[in-house]
This record gives C-alpha cells, structure tokens and sequence, in this order.
C-alpha cells in the first residue's frame, strides 16, 4: 500500500479531484475531459474514454467494515457480444434487455437499467436498482463511490449485487456462510455537468440464482421497506414519480382547485404510461437491437417511471440525422394517430426533400399530450440534432405544444397546419353544411391579399352568418397570425404549407397505419414505409439526373431551372413560367432610391376575375418580391417576379432564389456525423465505432455512380489485403 501511495497522489493530480475515503467511497483515476458534453451522449468532438483507470479502494460495509481491497480496473469492452450490446459508446446508445419480473402475484415487465438514464440525484438513483434488484430476486450494495477534491461532495459510485467478490482468507476461514460468487452484475453512476446521476456502464448478468426470499432480508432492501411504511397506501400509482429523463420543468396550467387537489392531478399525470403488453415490450426492444446493430448513429431513448414502466419513446435512424442537415429549415409535427385516438400513439416529425416528398425526421410514443411530455420530446429531439432548431415548425393547434415550443424554440416560426385547422373550423363552427359558408370562408382565407382586406372579409362573414358569439372561431381568430396565410409572409414554408381550398394534412404513414393498426404490426411495416421511401427518392434522383425536361415557352429562366432543378420542383416552376402569359399591364407606382414598385395585373384561370399585385424590385441588389410571397411559401420565384425581372432585362434567375434544397446537382451524403478525430486507440469500442463510421462514409459515396463503385471496391480490398499482412507478420 505504501509503494502505491505515490503514484496515486501523482494521478489524482492529473484527474483534478482529491477524494476522501470513507466505508463507501474509491479513487477514481480518469480523464474528465475526455467526457462528452452532449446531454444524449450525441457523438461529439470529444468522446469518453471507455478504458479509464479506476484505482478502487474497495469496503465491504454490509459484512465487514475492516477489511479493505485494493483493485485495478479496466473497463475496455473485450468480448464482442459485449461490445455489441452496449452499441457505441461513442453516443451512449444501447439496448435493453427486458426482464419478465413477478412482484406481489402480478405479473410485471420491469425495464432494468440502461446506459443514459438519468437521475436528479443520488438517492434516486439508488433506489431505482434496488426496485429492480428486489423485483428480480437479489440484493444490492456500495461497492465504491468517490467525491470531488476538497469537498465531501459525492461524483459517482458502483452499485452491485451483493454476490460480488470473494471472501478474504480471514473471513473464509469463519463460520458465515459462503455467499459470494464473483458476480459481475452492476451499475456505475456519475454526477453529469447538469448535476443530474448519469448511469454510465451496466452490467446484468449474474452468476448465480436468485433467492428472493434471502434477498428480501439484505440490508438494502430492508431500508427500503421501511420507507415504503411510511408512504400513504391509498393510491400507489398517485405516489410514483416520474425518473425525468433529460426534462426540465415546465410551468403549471392555470388551476382553480385547492392545492392538494391539484398535486393530486399532477401526481397522476406525472405517472401516465404507454398502454404495452408483453408482445409491444418484445416488439420495440427487437426493433432497437436490430437497427443500432445496422446502423451505430441509430439513436433511441425511453422515458420509465420509477416502477421501470415505459412512459415515453424517441427514436431516429442515422438518415434521418443527416437529411436534417439538408431539410431541417421546416419541420411539421405530424400528430394524425394522437388526434384521431389511434392503438398506436405515434408523433412523426416530417421534413421535405429536394423532390418535394415528405421524409422523416424522427419518431416518438407519447403517453398523453400534457406539455411535460411534450418538453421530453422536443428536447430529445433538439438535442439530437446538436441542438440546431428549425426554422418553421408546423403544429396543430395543441395549447400544451405553443407552450413548449415558444420555451424550447424561441426564434423559430411556429404556425398552425392550415388544412387542419380549416377542417377543425367546419367541424366546430356549427354550420358544418353550409355550402355558401365554405364558399366565403375559402375566400376570406385564400383570396384575400393584404391585412386590412382579410380583417374587413373577416368581419363581414362573421356579421353574415351572426357567429359573433362563436367562442371556438374567437379563438381561432386570435391567433390568426399563426395560421392565415396573409400574416405569414414573411415565414418560409418550403412548400410544406397548403395554399388550395379543399386540399387536407396527408399523414407520414398514410395507407399504413389506421386506428386499430397494433404497435406490433406498426413495427413490422416501418422498415418497409422507410425502405419504400429511400427506394423512391433514388429513383427521383436518377430520373432527375437522366431526364430532358421538354421546354412549353421560350423564357430563358425555364431552360436555366430545367438543368438544376429536380424534376418535381421543376414541374411545379415551370407552372409559374407558363402562368406568366395571364399577366399583362406592368406599372411602375412608385420610386425610392433604387426600390421600384411595379403593379400587374393577372387575369386568373377561374372566370375572368382580373386582380392587381404589387411586386417590389431592388435594382442594386437584384432582388424582387411579390405580395403573394410565393418564394417563401413554395421556395421559388412566382410568376409575377418573374415579369419583373423579365421587363428589367434579367435573362437568368439570381443565385439567391435558387435554393440548393431543390437542386439536382447537389451532393446530399446521408452518412453519420463523423465528428472528432480524436480516438483513445487502447478502447476497442472506439476503435470500433471510428473505423466503421469511415467505412460507411466509403460505402455511401461508392454508391454513388459505377466510377465510385469500382473505386470504393479496389480501395477495399487493397486495405483488406494490407491489415491482414500486419496480422500476419504480428504472428511470424
């Protein structure tokens, strides 16, 4: 002990901690920069050493306080069965094993602990495994727990099963019965930046059987027994509350009760889970195994109560991380299965691509829409996507969601889905069929132009049919901003905004899922929606790369687009090129300094209704902007710019309107994020998840064209061939 005495004073200077030893306490030697600093363990450009030194100073306090051990640990992963279950480590995701545990003659499926949960604090966490020990059939005890220099503050500790180690010869040579058996079952907890307890390693097996009945007088368990006595048995799901899981609080609705009423309230909803049967516990478990072992960058994480029950789900795939690169300015919430009461109650967030389809961003199971679930979701998935927000967000018109949108995204736009809150106004106005009341609301909400023409049509239609007292369309109408498209101008929508009378939301899993799809059969097709999906993108690609779009004019911004546009953006431009024939009578109304205001008038396809639009051009910088703001609802120049530009001598489109989410000649790479360079060479999971990160990079890029392909394949087999001649002369 004293030979080491040096060398450990040595390194707990370089680890920056002095720690006390106590009955329960250890050295830890490690590096705490190498810790990530990503809430999820996002890979980032610092990643955790996996393969510290940890000097454990270790106390049986539970059989006898007198002995101490001194041990080394290292904890490189070296079996690849468990490298593979823990996933990458890079980012802490890893898949959980689901334990069927009987307790109090009711059968349970208890989730034991996983690597990312967290806790707000140390008792927590603590009482957490010993649930899950009790339930199983085992006891548990401090194996070893640290504190930060000068200062009795605790930083981590080992949980295990009291079965680990051995005896000493002393207390082998007693009459106690043997009880040890080297058991490796255990939890590591760490105090996180966030002062919450972050559960950084699990291991679950055991080597011996269990012995409830044993178990149930360890020390552990007693304590918490007693504990339990002193709760109120009146409601025992009223008082479980909920691990919180990357949550932070949120402000309270407006409550008129008394308090202990709404505590009671709160209580409840805290404790709201997925309605799951052992098959659907199975079923995502499966799933998640399957997908990270696919894909290392798959990322998901669940949100337990404290009694080890499922309350909410997150999860995307490492395509979706990437597209969000491309396609993350506009973000819509697709919601379809909560409103309409689905089995499944699935959360889509849906993005655009550059041929205008929708794609997937990620995918929640929610257990109500309270705004505490909310605020988990949204947070999970901001920080998924390193904390980069979207430019637009797309809603319903769920109040707990405004409420947690302006809190988590303060900058972005958030707007209402258009046809669904025209469906919802048809269907609570109380004049549901009234033909002549859809005719004019249409107009009221798609034909008006400017603000005070809106406010005007908008009190005329209210004095016609006297819905003055409407409390639903009075409502509606205050947030009128968020949801009629006249106030919205200035948001870009990427053409994720509907601008047509009649058109509705069609749901990310449309034709797949409906109202008594099971969560078992949900998981079964989303591979196939998801495969379905790349399949039909690459064929766009490749019929955008191959195709000759036929010209209908001789305006030479519709041969500029047809050569960088993709085929189902260009059709959609080519639209406006053609329209330009129905305006005529361009007048200039006002100068100031080089901004022109010019006037057109356009006769629409409908009748020969003839109205006039302003559109503002600035010669210096050769902008243009229409009052109709088609640019930023759809993403290209409306056909009034484009007459503008025309009657100024502009042959070509400016580059500022030729959005690269649109182009064809764009390189979109859906690869994972590589992120730092910086590899601990000694920890084989990060050897691990280095060289295959690179390899997919290889392959994604490979496939691109049959030039890349042969490239990729030569290159290797060359490195093949050159690893194995370094494993061969390792063995001469």
């Amino acid at each position: 002990m004293e030979e080491n005495s040096d060398k450990s004073e040595e390194l707990l200077e370089d680890d920056g901690g002095d720690h006390e030893i106590n009955n329960e306490q250890v050295f830890e030697i490690g590096n705490d920069g190498l810790e990530t600093a990503s809430l999820f363990g996002i890979e980032g450009d610092d990643m955790e050493n996996d393969s510290e030194l940890v000097l454990d100073i270790e106390t049986d306090d539970h059989e006898n306080d007198s002995e101490q051990i001194l041990e080394f640990e290292n904890n490189d992963l070296d079996d690849k069965d468990q490298m593979l279950e823990f996933g990458s480590k890079g980012h802490h995701s890893t898949t959980i094993q689901l334990l069927e545990i009987e307790t109090n003659n009711q059968e349970k499926h208890n989730l034991p602990p996983v690597v990312g949960m967290e806790f707000d604090s140390y008792e927590d966490a603590y009482k957490f495994y010993n649930l899950y020990a009790i339930a199983v059939g085992f006891a548990i005890r401090v194996k070893s727990s640290w504190t930060k220099r000068n200062s009795k503050e605790k930083r981590g500790a080992v949980l295990c099963c009291n079965c680990e180690g051995f005896k000493t010869l002393k207390e082998a040579s007693s009459r106690r019965k043997e009880t040890r058996t080297g058991c490796l079952a255990m939890i590591r907890l760490k105090l996180t930046d966030s002062n919450r307890w972050r559960v950084d390693e699990v291991k679950l097996d055991h080597n011996h059987s269990f012995d409830p009945e044993r178990a149930q007088t360890a020390k552990s368990h007693k304590k918490t027994e007693s504990r339990l006595k002193r709760k109120s048995e009146t409601n025992a799901d009223v008082e479980v509350r909920t691990i919180k899981l990357y949550r932070t609080p949120v402000a309270d609705n407006v409550y008129y009760g008394s308090s202990s009423e709404r505590d009671l309230d709160n209580d409840l909803a805290r404790n709201k889970r997925l309605i799951l049967n052992k098959e659907d516990v199975q079923v995502i478990n499966n799933y998640f195994c399957r997908a990270q072992l696919i894909s290392p960058n798959f990322f998901y994480i669940m949100d337990f109560t404290d009694d080890g029950f499922v309350r909410n789900v997150f999860w995307i795939d490492s395509r979706a991380r990437a597209s969000y690169g491309y396609f993350g300015d506009v973000v819509a919430l697709d919601t379809t299965c909560l409103k309409n009461g689905y089995k499944v109650p699935l959360v889509v967030f849906v993005g655009v691509s550059h041929h205008g389809q929708t794609i997937s961003l990620g995918y929640g199971l929610i257990a109500d829409e309270s705004q505490e679930t909310y605020n988990w979701l949204l947070r999970a998935w901001l920080t998924c996507m390193a904390g980069r927000p979207p430019q637009t967000l797309i809603t319903d018109q769920c109040t707990a969601l405004q409420s947690v949108i302006s809190e988590i995204f303060p900058r972005a736009h958030h707007r209402f889905c258009l046809p669904l809150v025209i469906e919802s106004i048809f269907q609570n106005s109380g004049i549901l069929d009234s033909e002549v009341f859809r005719t004019v609301f249409n107009n009221v909400i798609y034909e008006t132009i400017k603000v005070d023409e809106f406010e005007l049509a908008w009190d005329e239609m209210i004095q016609r049919f006297e819905i003055r007292d409407n409390d639903y369309l009075h409502r509606l109408y205050e947030d009128r901003e968020r949801w009629v498209p006249v106030y919205l101008k200035d948001t870009f929508f990427a053409g994720m905004f509907s601008f047509q009378p009649g058109e509705s939301m069609v749901p990310f899993f449309h034709g797949y899922v409906h109202q008594h799809t099971s969560l078992k059969e949900f998981f079964e097709m989303h591979d196939l929606v998801f495969q379905n999906k790349i399949q039909k993108e690459a064929f766009d690609d490749i019929e955008s790369k191959e195709s000759n779009p036929k010209p209908r004019t001789m305006c030479t911004f519709e041969s500029q687009l047809s050569k960088l546009y993709t085929k189902e953006i260009f059709s959609l431009f080519q639209y406006e090129v053609e329209m330009m024939s129905h305006c005529f009578h361009i007048s200039q109304t006002n100068t100031t300094g080089s901004i022109v205001t010019y006037t057109i008038s356009e006769q629409e396809t409908k009748g020969n209704i003839i109205r006039s639009l302003e559109v503002m051009y600035d010669k210096i910088g050769t902008e243009v902007r229409c009052i109709c703001s088609c640019y930023n609802f759809r993403g290209y120049l409306c056909r009034h710019a484009l007459c503008v530009l025309n009657h100024n001598g502009i042959d070509e489109i400016p580059s500022q309107y030729i959005l690269s989410r649109w182009r064809k000649d764009f390189k979109r790479m859906y690869v994972p994020d590589l992120g730092s360079n910086n590899v601990d060479v000694s920890n084989s999971v990060q050897r691990f998840e280095h060289l295959h990160k690179r390899a997919l990079q290889v392959v994604e890029e490979g496939m691109t064209s049959l030039e890349h392909y042969t490239v990729a394949w030569q290159a290797f087999k060359e490195s093949l061939n050159k690893v194995r001649l370094v494993a061969d002369t390792n063995v001469e």
